[in-house]
């Protein structure tokens, strides 16, 4: 997987994240081949480049199966921008679109358990909100099923997760997207969206509605009591806060916002488990890494045995995969790439994961895309 800037992009390209169009609706969906017509499309979007399966067109290559179905994940996000759209129009709306699409992605997490989390979404910048929403909600609803919570309470976290960042209507877009540093006065409006967002909850006429608006409340507690709005630490935070929490935190760091690229899994996983003491349920988060991959597949990384590409993650085992190995510590190409589970001899180490940009210049100098070492024979 890499992501091409738009001038790189040619025709036949598998498209390995789907892509949003400012009205909530997706216009190219994960697995789609690239046309000149899409192209162009996304040059009007204002899209700057996209993942892609492999540079090389037409080579068969898929991306892997998500915990969610496209269609799924389209729905939901459609549902999540119609309902803002409401708030800010009329000052409410009608929960029942959003409580189905709820149903619907804890019916997917069930049915789909034995997919891992490999990749976050592609959507314009004004769509972040609500794609946001929608992958906080997948993860919610991926942990608690884990943690084996009743199918209720799944429901229940899961349109609590739809709706977390509801509050955010009260706050203005050029706060919102700001590219610099907030200012103190800006940063206290952003505080204010999980109390605006739990107050609007608790208006609305739906069943379990003040557990709903917990989540809404509390993902911005932190165990150790330094988050907001109320500095609640520990067990005092509630299950859907702790779960919305670490769900919120990691789809923010893997995503792409206006003032920054978005940081890999692999970034992700050591902020949130090295860089955050404190931050988060311990066992929860031990939990959750489980089961996203840590390494996804298609990544090209950099190994104590040289470069390679990971070919297969199992759950459990995210921090260490199977990976191909195709090239020596200098880069230079193996005669016979090498399968490696490494996760069968701790002298195996996985060093990082190689940057889109480095990765773009690796396979130029290569002559060859590590990506086709997974088109199956």
């Amino acid at each position: 997987m890499v992501d091409l800037p738009l001038k790189k992009l040619r025709q036949g390209m598998i498209v390995a994240q789907s892509v949003y169009n400012s009205s909530g609706a997706s216009y190219l969906s994960k697995g789609m081949s690239l046309t000149s017509k899409y192209i162009e499309k996304l040059r009007q979007l204002g899209v700057g480049g996209i993942h892609v399966v492999s540079t090389t067109p037409g080579e068969g290559l898929v991306p892997p199966d998500d915990v969610l179905r496209d269609e799924t994940r389209a729905m939901a996000v459609k549902r999540v921008y119609d309902v803002f759209q409401q708030i800010t129009k009329k000052g409410t709306f009608d929960p029942e679109p959003l409580t189905k699409a709820s149903s619907t992605i804890v019916n997917d997490i069930i049915e789909r358990k034995n997919n891992l989390v490999q990749l976050t979404d592609l959507r314009a910048h004004d769509m972040y909100t609500f794609a946001h929403s929608v992958n906080v909600a997948m993860l919610s609803a991926l942990l608690a099923n884990l943690l084996d919570f009743p199918k209720e309470k799944i429901s229940e976290l899961t349109l609590g997760a739809l709706l977390h960042d509801l509050g955010k209507t009260v706050v203005p877009t050029d706060i919102l997207n700001k590219p610099s540093r907030l200012t103190d006065q800006e940063f206290d409006i952003i505080r204010n969206h999980p109390v605006a967002g739990s107050d609007r909850i608790l208006s609305m006429k739906i069943p379990a509605v003040e557990t709903i608006a917990i989540v809404a409340r509390q993902h911005h507690e932190k165990m150790d009591g330094s988050g907001y709005p109320d500095k609640r630490a520990g067990k005092n935070i509630h299950p859907y806060g702790r779960i919305a929490a670490i769900a919120d935190v990691y789809d923010a760091l893997t995503s792409e916002r206006p003032y920054k690229k978005g940081y890999a899994p692999s970034v992700a996983h050591h902020i949130m488990v090295n860089c955050s003491p404190g931050h988060f349920d311990e066992e929860y988060l031990r939990l959750f890494f489980k089961n996203v991959a840590i390494f996804p597949v298609g990544t090209v990384v950099s190994t104590s045995l040289g470069y390679g590409i990971v070919r297969k993650t199992e759950f459990g085992k995210t921090d260490r995969p199977i990976i191909c190995i195709f090239a020596n510590k200098d880069r230079k190409v193996l005669k016979k790439p090498l399968d490696i589970d490494f996760s069968t001899d701790d002298k195996f180490i996985v060093n990082s994961a190689i940057n889109d940009k480095e990765l773009l210049h690796f396979i130029q100098d290569l002559g060859f895309d590590p990506a086709s070492l997974l088109v199956e024979k």
